[in-house]
């Protein structure tokens, strides 16, 4: 095993040397529990959205917004705090991720209108932001001396599962359940409550727990050498996490026009379908070469942006599903490949500022163009806007397919000569 490792927020861990006592197995499923939590509370929202609208007059535009006001606060979160758990160690950092997430959990149920929305998205990006970096670094440190991979695995397929579990959880709650717009945050409230209990009882992993807290902004920096490889890899984060912007903004909204349906689990319902199809991807795909797998998602993700073309063209519900289907298998792999190969372009004495850079692209293309794309609904129509945004993706995808097959080649060829 190797002396030392980093996690995709770039925090130093030693899988082989955790800290004095610290536990493998409880411990590593109450983290693994915090990360799929968070990321099912992420999604909420997003099922909720079509209400939202519904109930206090909001527009597409705004609903973007209130979107990409998390991805805002989480890469802020992530930047500002990402190494804070080195020092102070995973279970303090941890815990105050979750009494943030149960503090925006009430401004959630206590809204009755966009300024509280507004505020709970926000405080809820920070918990997120916050807290991922002690969580993929924990994840390492406490993987079962067993299945030492397990806890890369759980950091890849965590947050996809997260996602899609809370997207169909919320639709039914929203379907069936009263006042959803409460009883969906009061559960999650108890559920952060019992994980917190958890994360206070399980033992620290951090081998240098116990400093000052001191932030220690991640800097942003791509290492010269790797620039050109870089601006290629960088192009296919940009086309998924524009494509799960959207539909975690204005994909339950299509879903429902589309099948022409007042049923809101429908809504949830597209969510948890586009990130189970990314987690069985990225569990198949997970021993396959990073740029062959990033290659097979660029593949996938230009093949379901053209069914969902079809399905627009057509009016055809059953299309949109198979092409969501299909989008979200490319889109794990092609997330999962090219993350795979763009960590490994620094030494990892800088591979913290190359994933720094790497989040910054992600985060911007999961809010700008969601926020475009809600304006433009305003103007146009959700469906001729989704038409346009699918079209321009799928530019994006295309150019980023020739782009990583030619880096894909030279790289063998450079394999070969050496």
């Amino acid at each position: 095993m190797a002396e030392s490792s980093k996690t995709t927020t770039g925090i130093t861990v030693h899988p082989a040397a955790p800290a004095a006592g610290a536990p493998r197995g409880s411990g590593f499923w109450v983290v693994g529990a915090v990360l799929v939590l968070l990321m099912l509370s992420s999604s909420v929202p997003s099922a909720l959205y079509v209400l939202y609208q519904q109930e206090w007059g909001l527009s597409s535009g705004v609903i973007t917004v209130v979107f990409a006001l998390y991805a805002v606060t989480v890469l802020a979160g992530l930047l500002l705090f990402g190494s804070l758990s080195d020092t102070l160690g995973r279970r303090p950092v941890l815990g105050a991720g979750l009494v943030l997430a149960i503090v925006s959990m009430a401004l959630f149920a206590a809204a009755d209108g966009l300024g509280l929305l507004l505020a709970a998205r926000a405080v809820q990006g920070l918990a997120v932001g916050l807290a991922t970096g002690a969580m993929g670094a924990a994840l390492l440190e406490l993987s079962p001396a067993s299945r030492p991979a397990l806890g890369a695995q759980v950091n890849s397929a965590g947050p996809t599962v997260g996602i899609g579990l809370g997207g169909i959880g919320a639709g039914l709650l929203v379907q069936y359940a009263p006042a959803p717009t409460v009883l969906s945050y009061l559960l999650l409230v108890a559920a952060f409550a019992v994980t917190l209990v958890g994360v206070v009882r399980m033992r620290e992993s951090a081998p240098g727990a116990g400093g000052r807290f001191r932030v220690v902004p991640h800097r942003i920096r791509v290492p010269e050498g790797a620039r050109g490889r870089f601006a290629v890899l960088v192009l296919t984060i940009v086309a998924v996490w524009s494509v799960g912007g959207f539909y975690l903004s204005l994909g339950p909204h299509l879903a429902l026009s589309l099948l022409e349906s007042t049923n809101y689990l429908v809504g949830g319902a597209t969510v948890a379908l586009l990130a189970g199809a990314a987690t069985a991807a990225q569990l198949m795909l997970g021993a396959t070469a990073a740029l062959r797998t990033a290659v097979f998602g660029l593949f996938g993700l230009l093949a379901g942006l053209g069914l969902v073309l079809l399905a627009l063209g057509l009016g055809s519900a059953a299309v949109f599903l198979a092409a969501t289907a299909v989008l979200g298998s490319g889109w794990g792999a092609a997330f999962l490949g090219s993350f795979r190969a763009l960590s490994a372009l620094a030494e990892p004495a800088h591979r913290g500022e190359l994933t720094a850079a790497v989040y910054v692209f992600a985060y911007l293309a999961m809010s700008v163009p969601a926020v475009l794309a809600g304006m433009l609904t305003n103007i146009h129509g959700l469906h001729r806007t989704s038409v346009g945004f699918m079209a321009a993706v799928a530019g994006v995808c295309a150019l980023a397919l020739l782009a990583t097959l030619r880096l894909a080649a030279r790289t063998r060829a450079e394999e070969g000569t050496a």
